[in-house]
């Protein structure tokens, strides 16, 4: 973890990056990038088996959570929603709605 010393910066100058929470129905509307948007091999593992318990959850009981994804412009997005199936590439959300996996940073 970095810190960063406030008195020797221009707050300004310091990005911060603010999440947009979004209902499932505007994802159709984003674009998504390309690349992995998780940088370690134990990330994205954890990241599979997170999605694969929550579709479990959302199956069974209905049971939504909080994606966290980024953009191809790097916004980072949150959604509350239900995982409906977990394929190799997609997550599939009711209505047909997807997001890609490589694009999501996390999920509680």
């Amino acid at each position: 973890m970095k810190f960063i010393q406030l008195d020797r910066l221009n707050p300004t100058s310091i990005p911060m990056q603010t999440t947009i929470k979004i209902e499932k129905e505007f994802i159709p509307n984003l674009r998504f990038g390309a690349r992995e948007v998780l940088q370690s091999p134990e990330d994205i593992r954890m990241r599979l088996f997170e999605l694969e318990r929550s579709q479990t959850l959302g199956n069974l009981l209905q049971t939504k959570v909080r994606i966290t994804f980024q953009s191809s412009d790097e916004q980072i997005y949150e959604v509350r929603t239900t995982v409906w199936a977990v394929g190799s590439q997609f997550i599939l959300l009711k209505g047909g709605i997807t997001i890609p996996i490589h694009s999501i940073l996390q999920i509680n």
